[in-house]
């Protein structure tokens, strides 16, 4: 094989492996969020006797889906507790519903949210099939999702993105964005 023939192989390979990656932003607004349905610690908050949850159960609805790597964990606890006091204030609008997602098993999720008092339903995407179509999986572990945020309009578009999230901040900055949309 010729050095040209044998660039134009790795080349072909690199664009191929880049398309597939996970971890690569998958969706941009004016995109379908997508309907995966998943299990959910504290589903009856949002949809009553429920197995799972997904998009299109929230139709009519806007929705703000914050994903973070790890439950129980500081900067993972210091954003969702950002969204609990905000809707603990009544900050966001009535048809307004504020979901957490992780790779974590509906235990730990239901330990993070008896230990923070959290209000909100928190996704479970154990199989980060979610993850995976967002294209929002960690680079660094597998079985995590990178700390991202989406929010969804009444059709089950995605509205925004945010894709650089500071946990401290980011629940106000997004609470600004809804005020917007309204």
């Amino acid at each position: 094989m010729t050095r040209s023939a044998a660039a134009a192989v790795l080349c072909a390979l690199a664009a191929l492996t880049a398309s597939a990656d996970d971890s690569t932003l998958k969706v941009k607004v004016g995109d379908k969020f997508p309907d995966v349905p998943l299990a959910a610690a504290q589903i009856d908050a949002v949809k009553k006797g429920a197995k799972t949850l997904s998009i299109a159960d929230l139709k009519g609805k806007t929705v703000i889906v914050f994903f973070y790597p790890k439950a129980l964990t500081s900067g993972c606890t210091v954003e969702s507790c950002g969204f609990r006091d905000l809707m603990k204030k009544g900050d966001f609008p009535k048809d307004v519903v504020v979901l957490g997602a992780s790779a974590d098993g509906a235990e730990l999720q239901q330990q993070f949210i008896d230990k923070n008092g959290l209000p909100m339903p928190l996704l479970c995407d154990t199989d980060v099939k979610l993850t995976k179509a967002l294209g929002i999986l960690s680079p660094k572990n597998p079985k995590m999702s990178q700390r991202v945020t989406f929010v969804v309009d009444k059709e089950g578009t995605i509205a925004k993105i945010y894709d650089k999230v500071t946990p401290k901040s980011h629940p106000a900055e997004v609470l600004e964005e809804i005020k917007k949309l309204k």
